[in-house]
């Protein structure tokens, strides 16, 4: 339980919410059992009235009662007048504490979903934080459940279970006291069912949860199989597995079937127990109170007040188990929030950064060595690389040649294990990543598209958002202007989840005006012009040519640009340079380079 601690700085932001919620809790439950006392003291009243009734007197408990009997005497009520000021007086304290109880969800409910979203934006403002590294290691699955299931069940103890908690505590300790106080032995008998009933919910709840993790797993493996089903529609039916995918869904829909009734035949055993332990209590207080009231018929009042103290304690014991168990499923989430904010992202900026206000372009490699930790693969081996202020290099080899792996260490989506990268002369680790990143243009192999419009995707990161000509220049450069007009919105066009809307290639072109747009200092193209055919690509880079004339550019591919002039051209094999510069004299030395020249011009031709 100690992992629920972590929550007390919600609760101080709070305070007002929570001790305020407190407070009418444990007045609403004082105002629950003024009446019982007073309906007690009715019946005695009546019975007083009765052949051979003996006179009411209150105890030093009933208070309310004690002023009801005081003010009567004083105002020398009538027995009508005085029946009816009880009822008048149940009535207003009905109406107090349903007051005082709506004030209470006001207090303590409002204040979890308060909690619930600072938790929220905590998650979040932590996932911005985390690295690459992090990402690769982790499902999307469990990352939103992280945000949505966790907190979710977190919110459950902030508001609900605590109310709850507070409620049948003082609920139990008000009730117990005037039992006790009117009938010890009594209070025994009556009292014995109920802690049965508390221990039998906590076992089925406890069950219930069980049952219920379960079905949430399948629910989600289900939901899983569906929406492979609904995005990868056509490769089913290009395969023709309809038959098979139907089949897997109804395993999997079967199982799920078979745990939502075990569930359910589980539930079905909750309510008759709690109604027979009720029940019993209820019979035990009627059958040993009616002896009590055989030999003292003075004990009528009584009996009544036990029976409607046994009514109120009904939800409260119930609600044990179910607090108990939602305390215990909220300490597991606060368990994972609390590792999962506990992690440190290995990319971050150092305090008193190098303040590099403007990037003039100067790249270094020195003796760099990198390795994915999460695969082991070593990507870049004693890799040394200059790069001037406004040179165009070309980085070329074969796939797993450590290519994208020079975009990601310029961007310090990862740090190198060994050597270092600096930019004009400084450790980029010695910068501020903020800054840093604002100042590269990076297009990246996987294009990524928000489900947006193409104007609001293109002007994504923007601080100041850019005007029309602006847009118009970075479209045009990108080769995409012609076409997002001819669209039904044009750039207000929606383009769905991840750009589904758009080709391969618009896509491409609409992450390159976005880098575009941005005005780096240097831009990185890793294989971004994959998905278009020659003719556009000779269009983009001729008009890339006039716009990066004076910026540092990389472009990482595995094919030779022919129409476009590079200052450099970088030959890699296994992590290292196998080649190093220029086309004429890659040409001439008849290497890897030349041989790739000479397949891609054969290819090509053909």
């Amino acid at each position: 339980m100690k992992e629920l601690s972590a929550l007390n700085v919600f609760f101080w932001k709070y305070r007002f919410r929570f001790f305020t919620g407190i407070l009418l809790v444990i007045a609403t439950n004082y105002l629950a059992v003024l009446a019982p006392q007073i309906t007690g003291y009715v019946v005695s009243l009546v019975q007083a009235k009765l052949p051979g009734g003996k006179p009411v007197s209150a105890t030093q408990n009933d208070l309310i009662v004690s002023f009801i009997s005081k003010l009567s005497i004083h105002n020398q009520f009538s027995f009508a007048s005085l029946i009816t000021f009880c009822s008048i007086t149940i009535l207003a304290l009905a109406i107090i504490r349903s007051v005082f109880m709506f004030f209470m969800r006001q207090t303590i409910i409002v204040m979890s979903r308060h909690i619930e979203f600072d938790q929220k934006n905590q998650v979040y403002a932590h996932y911005q934080k985390l690295d690459t590294e992090f990402y690769k290691t982790h499902s999307t699955g469990d990352l939103m459940n992280r945000m949505s299931e966790d907190v979710s069940r977190v919110r459950m103890y902030t508001g609900p279970s605590l109310m709850y908690l507070i409620n049948l505590i003082s609920l139990i300790g008000f009730c117990l006291f005037n039992m006790f106080s009117k009938d010890i032995r009594l209070s025994l008998y009556v009292l014995a069912p109920l802690p049965i009933l508390a221990i039998t919910i906590y076992i089925v709840n406890s069950v219930i949860n069980k049952k219920s993790e379960e079905i949430q797993g399948q629910l989600s493996d289900l939901t899983t199989n569906a929406q492979e089903s609904y995005s990868g529609i056509r490769v089913i039916k290009s395969f023709v597995q309809e038959s098979a995918m139907l089949g897997f869904f109804k395993i999997n829909s079967e199982l799920y079937r078979k745990s939502a009734v075990s569930l359910a035949k589980v539930e079905a055993f909750y309510t008759p127990t709690m109604s027979l332990m009720i029940g019993l209590s209820t019979l035990l207080t009627i059958y040993l109170g009616g002896m009590q009231a055989y030999q003292d018929p003075s004990k009528v009042g009584t009996i009544i007040e036990f029976v409607i103290y046994i009514n109120m304690l009904t939800f409260p014991v119930s609600a044990i188990g179910w607090t108990a168990s939602m305390i215990q499923r909220a300490a597991a989430s606060q368990k994972r929030l609390n590792e999962f904010l506990a992690i440190k992202p290995s990319i971050s900026t150092k305090e008193n950064p190098t303040n590099l206000e403007h990037i003039r372009g100067d790249i270094l490699f020195n003796n760099v060595d990198f390795t994915y930790v999460h695969s082991g693969v070593k990507a870049l081996s004693n890799f040394e690389l200059s790069i001037k202020a406004g040179q165009k290099v070309l980085v070329l080899g074969k796939t797993g040649s450590g290519k994208s792996s020079i975009a990601q260490l310029i961007t310090r989506m990862y740090d190198p294990n060994n050597g270092a990268v600096k930019i004009d002369g400084v450790d980029i680790r010695d910068i501020s990543v903020q800054k840093l990143r604002k100042q590269i243009g990076y297009v990246q192999q996987d294009v990524f598209l928000f489900s947006d419009s193409i104007h609001n995707n293109i002007q994504f990161g923007l601080e100041v958002l850019a005007d029309e000509d602006e847009m118009f220049l970075a479209t045009k450069t990108a080769n995409v202007y012609n076409e997002i007009n001819q669209l039904p919105k044009k750039f207000e066009t929606l383009i769905g989840e991840r750009g589904t809307t758009l080709s391969g290639g618009q896509k491409q072109r609409v992450s390159i005006a976005r880098s575009i747009i941005k005005k780096p200092s240097i831009f990185v193209f890793d294989d971004c012009l994959s998905a278009v055919d020659a003719k556009t690509e000779q269009s983009i880079l001729s008009n890339l040519s006039n716009y990066i004339h004076d910026k540092t550019t990389i472009f990482i591919t595995h094919r030779i640009f022919y129409s476009f002039k590079f200052d450099l051209i970088v030959y890699l094999e296994d992590g290292k340079i196998a080649e190093l510069g220029t086309h004429e004299s890659l040409l001439a030395k008849n290497g890897l380079y030349a041989e790739l020249y000479r397949i891609q011009q054969t290819h090509e031709e053909s």
